[in-house]
Formats: structure tokens, sequence, C-alpha cells
């Protein structure tokens, strides 16, 4: 077992609210361009509730693991139990011996809370599918640097180290449909240039072998969709843009895929946006590799026009920062910036706002579109008492927390993610940036940049996502203190001054209450964001002089409470010098490709030491689960497209996933089993 004795650390509670993402308004401005099983269990009330919400809890997060914190969630019940409430269902009793042999092989590791299965990361530290179980990240390290010499892209891959007869040979499987080094040709006589690469190589005295072919049978069936959908592109950089995806599923190019990102950002103000393909690297332990992720959304015309607001006055803000000019890209590309309600967002977790595509040479240089996730910011919305905020300030943050989140996200991902200049050596030998350019408050001339071949997530590794989730929140922070920037959104005088306040009191909170997503025994954080949000409650309160006060408290179970404090009058003092001076070293930092620096000072406000161990204590006492999101889900019938919706509840999100996939899928199971051998986590 693991090395805790609460269970309840490892189970979804029954009252997790579930939350559905309203959408029928969009849906109903579109135009056509042509349940629960029962059955006799003999299980309590109780334990058949344990049974949905873990089934439910399933679906939402795309596994047995949680999208948001990474770690693992055992069913409410007795592993007998469980498997009793299999054997009486409906479906078992159709097809019996599927469900059963499904249930002898995962029945055990789903129970299964040893030390490597509780949460997911590299050797010791958990598990990853992403690598075999044999992976160390010396073994990942060294495969990047094949990687990076070979100018392969880690987004689409996964690594595998097999061991023979005392003989180590690396499988770095690419996805596609194609399983051999044949080329297959793309849209407009486009090169299938991954069979250069395919094959076996030796790098520093290793034997690494770069096959395609991975997921080959679940990609087959997505590309058949998305020709079929091909034939519905309402312009030319929609059908391009699917034409490209196509061909990077097809043959396992990310060229190609970046070709169809870069139709997407030219398809400006679509009524139907829709992204997919190996995007955020959040979940993997080093960082590099991306989850598979695919939305359709229809775009909130009248809450997209405030976001288009946004846009105009982004060259006015962006001087605003506290980095000099040089350090800011050479021209703002101005992004297409609207509000989605997503129909359906297919990936472990829903986020609230997108800043894609994560290429930096795009981003760079030819630009990028900002989403805010209108229904997901909605669904967010609470009445109930929120934890460590004092009583007299419950009334204001429950009314402005959804309105002030909204000002954060769209700062967070139109000038926090799009901000900012990567100093880089081209390909003939220039420089994109003046080589006498000075490191901010110093003499010193600037002596680091990114080598042609080199991007953000390789040189950054592991705290590139964190640590620019972090530069991005600051930005946030930074700027929702300028009043034109609230005048935007809506706020003005007094109103506008709460806003920036539970703003602020928002992120101090969040950064409290992500040590719950902190392990101690082997000091890693397991959440990007909340990582980045512990970090600046860190930075606030190294601030000093009563901006921030933590204290501990008693409450009416004596189990004890936390209530944090944050000074109204100097925020805009005190804190916003502390975010600006943290802001402009974070931006120096990955400008210059400085590693060694950035994660040094990064690492040092990420540590939690025994006073905020303590404090993780109370916050475990007192965490409140996370909201599940209910999609809704499409339907034909004759010549109009229906949509299907759904009960905001566990039952809700398993119908909506059963309705959705309907039958056995004998392709995934296969691949399943095929690559379990390399998973054997003990």
């Amino acid at each position: 077992m693991a090395n805790t004795t609460d269970i309840s650390q490892f189970l979804i509670p029954n009252e997790v609210p579930f939350n559905f993402l309203e959408c029928k308004k969009a849906f109903a401005g579109l135009t056509a361009k042509k349940t629960a099983q029962q059955g006799e269990s003999g299980l309590s009330d109780n334990e058949i509730k344990s049974l949905i919400v873990f089934v439910a809890s399933f679906f939402g997060n795309m596994g047995n693991y949680k999208s948001f914190g990474d770690t693992k969630f055992i069913p409410g019940l007795a592993k007998e139990r469980f498997k009793d409430a299999i054997t009486c269902s409906v479906a078992y009793k159709k097809e019996k011996e599927i469900i059963e042999n499904l249930c002898t092989s995962v029945l055990d590791d789903l129970y299964n809370l040893s030390n490597r299965r509780t949460q997911l990361g590299l050797e010791e530290q958990g598990l990853s599918t992403y690598y075999s179980s044999n992976c160390t990240r010396d073994d990942v390290v060294l495969v990047q640097d094949f990687m990076k010499e070979k100018e392969i892209s880690p987004y689409n891959t996964r690594l595998f180290k097999v061991e023979k007869e005392g003989n180590v040979e690396y499988q770095l499987r690419l996805a596609s449909v194609a399983t051999t080094a044949e080329p297959l040709p793309g849209p407009d006589g486009q090169e299938d240039t991954v069979p250069s690469y395919l094959g076996e190589h030796v790098f520093k005295k290793n034997t690494i072998k770069v096959l395609r072919g991975d997921y080959s049978g679940i990609l087959k069936e997505m590309v058949q969709h998305l020709t079929e959908a091909e034939k519905y592109a309402a312009n030319s950089n929609q059908s391009a843009m699917l034409k490209d995806y196509i061909h990077c599923f097809n043959t396992g190019s990310i060229d190609a895929h970046k070709n169809g990102s870069r139709h997407w950002i030219r398809d400006k103000g679509p009524v139907i946006e829709s992204y997919i393909g190996f995007i955020e690297s959040y979940r993997d332990p080093f960082g590099v590799r991306g989850e598979f992720e695919g939305f359709v959304a229809m775009v909130n015309k009248e809450m997209s026009k405030k976001f288009a607001n946004l846009v105009n006055t982004a060259t006015d803000l962006l001087p605003l920062l506290p980095w000099p000019q040089e350090y800011e890209k050479d021209k703002f590309l101005r992004p297409d910036f609207t509000s989605l309600d997503i129909l359906g967002f297919g990936s472990s977790g829903v986020p609230a706002g997108i800043n894609i595509p994560n290429y930096d040479d795009i981003r760079q240089r030819e630009g990028f579109k900002n989403v805010s996730l209108g229904n997901v910011l909605a669904s967010h919305s609470s009445n109930e008492k929120v934890t460590f905020i004092a009583e007299e300030h419950q009334e204001l943050y429950s009314k402005l927390k959804a309105p002030s989140f909204e000002v954060q996200v769209g700062l967070h991902e139109l000038l926090g993610h799009g901000s900012g200049k990567l100093f880089q050596l081209n390909e003939d030998g220039t420089y994109n940036f003046n080589d006498k350019t000075l490191v901010p408050d110093t003499d010193t001339v600037v002596n680091s940049w990114y080598k042609p071949g080199e991007t953000w997530d390789i040189i950054f590794q592991e705290i590139a996502s964190t640590y620019e989730e972090c530069r991005a929140e600051c930005v946030g922070l930074y700027l929702c203190l300028n009043n034109k920037v609230l005048s935007i959104f809506g706020h003005e005088g007094e109103e506008a001054k709460n806003i920036s306040y539970i703003n602020w009191l928002n992120m101090v909170r969040a950064g409290l209450i992500a040590l719950e997503f902190y392990t101690p025994e082997n000091k890693k954080w397991r959440q990007a964001h909340m990582q980045a949000r512990y970090v600046i409650l860190q930075v606030l309160l190294e601030a000093g002089e009563g901006l921030v006060t933590i204290e501990k408290t008693e409450d009416e179970d004596s189990k004890g409470n936390i209530l944090i404090k944050l000074d109204k009058e100097k925020i805009q003092t005190v804190g916003r010098d502390a975010i600006g001076m943290f802001l402009k070293r974070l931006q120096i930092y990955k400008s210059t490709a400085d590693y060694e620096q950035g994660k040094t000072m990064y690492d040092g406000y990420s540590s939690v030491d025994e006073k905020f161990l303590e404090l993780r204590k109370l916050v475990l006492a007192k965490k409140q689960p996370r909201r599940m999101l209910v999609q809704a889900n499409t339907n034909i019938q004759g010549d109009d497209v229906i949509l299907c919706e759904y009960a905001a509840s566990a039952a809700g999100m398993i119908t909506s996933f059963s309705e959705r996939y309907p039958s056995h899928d004998a392709v995934l199971e296969k691949l399943w089993r095929d690559e379990a051998i390399y998973h054997q986590y003990k």
C-alpha cells in the first residue's frame, strides 16, 4: 500500500458537485449545413452511489487519475462489491465473456495503491504511459538530446526502453496511422519527411529506434471522420487546416500539424471553432510530450466583444509590463480572441482559457489565437461558503469571483502567453535581437539565447509548463490593476477596485490550496497551475509590509483552520512592485534561455518548508471536491442536428458517455493489452 493511512485522499466523495456545460443559446444560433444500467446487485444505496460517482469521475477525468492533480482515485466500495455490481449489470448479461475478461485484467490494478501507482511521475515518483515503467530520467534526457540533434518534435511521441539479453534498445514511437517507412503524400504535393529519420540509430553508443504507428488503429478512425468533416469546411483555411491535420495523423509529422495550425490562426472569427492534436504537456513528468485533445465550440458573440476590445488595447498595455522594450516582440501579432461555449472538449480536463498553438516559432512570428471558454467560466460560479476567507469577505468574494476571474483569464491568455520575446540565433547565423542588448538592471550584455531547433519546452523541460503559467498569471495580476483594462470588462469606480482585490485574493487563496497538489514524500508538485499559484503566494509573502498574512485559527470542530488576509490598500504599491519585479525576472530568464538561473529561482519559491507542511494538513482536512463538467452531445434526426443535454449529475455524466460510445472498442482494448508488458509498475 502507499505510505499513507488516509485512504480518503484517494476517494472521490459521493458529494462531488457536477455542472452541465450549458451551450444551448450558442448552439441555437448555428445554421445547418449538410443511460445508466440497472440490475439486482444487493448493494446498499451508499455503495451504489459510490459506484456511480467513481464511474462518472473516471469518464470525467478520462481515466482513474485526476486530470487536475494527477493522483489516483479508487472506487469508494470494496473490491468484491465492485465486482458484484458489474456481474449483475445488464451489460454483463449481454457480453459476459468480454466484461469478465476485462474485469479480471483490471480489478486488482484498479485498487492498487502501491507507491508508484498513487500518482503520475517518472521512476519511483509515479507512473506514466508516455514511458515504459523501466525508463529513468537519464534515459529520457538521452533520447531528448537525440531528438534535438535530429530535430524531431517530442509532442506526439512516447518512449519505451526494451531490455533483451543484456542489450538495451530505446524505441521512440510516433503516433500515426502509418506503420511502415513508406512515404505517404500529403495535400498539395506535401512531402512525407518522417521516413528520413525512421529506423535504427546509434547515439552516444546507445541504440535508438524511431518507429511510427503508435495508436494507429485509433488514429485511423479519427482520420476517417476528419476526412468527412473536411467536406463541410466553411472556407479554404478550414479545408487546408483539416487536410494538414489528416496528413499529420497519417504520417506522424508535427510539421504538418504546424502547417494546419497556421491555417487555423488565419481563420478569423469563425462561427464554429475547433482545434485538435497533441497539445498540452502538463501531464508529461518531463514536460515535453503532449496530451491529445480536441474541441468543438460555438462563438459567444456578446462576450467576445469584450475580448475584441482588449485586443484593440493590447498595443497600449504591453509597454506597461515591467521588462524593457527589447524583451517584447518586435510586433504585436493581433490575434483572434473570442469567447466560446464548449460543445465538446475531448481531453482529461477542460480549461477555462486557451492560448494556442504552442509552437514558439509560430507564436513569435506568425501569431496565435486566444480563447476564453465562457460556459466553463460560468460553471465555476457558486454561492457556497469559501474556505480560508474571513466571514466579512464571503459575500463580496462570492459576488465578484466569476467576473474577476473573467478579467484574469483574458489578461492571462492574451497578454500573458501572448507577450515576451525569445532571443533566437537563426539558421543563417543572424540573431533576432540586438547583440548589444543588456540584461536589465545590470551592465552585462546578453550572452545566452535559443539555438536553431531549440524551443522553450525543450530548454526548460519539466518546469516549462508551470513557469509559463506563473508568468501568465503574474501578467494578469499586474495588469488587472489598470483602470483601462477594468473598464473594458465593464467595471468602473469602487467596483473596479473590488474586482482587482478579489482577483488578488483569489490568487492568494489558490496559492494556499495549492498545497493539496504537493507530495511531501518526493517533494514534487503534481499540477502546473497550482505550483505557479503557490510560487506567487511566496512572492507576495516575501514582499512583507503586511501585504499578505496567513494565520492558524480555531474553528467549531477544534481541528483548526487557516485565515488568509490581503491588505487591499497595499496591492497597488507593495503588491504591484513585488509582482512586477518577479515578473521581470521570469521574462529575462525565458527570453535568454537561461534555464539554470530560471530553475534555481523558481525552485526556490516552489519549496515547501515545515510551516507550510503543517498548513498542508489543514488544507487537506478542509479540501473541497473539484467540480466535474458534464458535456452536451449532438444527434442527427433527418436533416436536423439535435443538441442532447444531460443532467448535472453522476448519472448524467455516465449517460453522456454511454451515448457517445455505445459499444465495446476492440481496437482500443488490443492497443492496451499489447503494451501492458511495458507498464509493469510495482
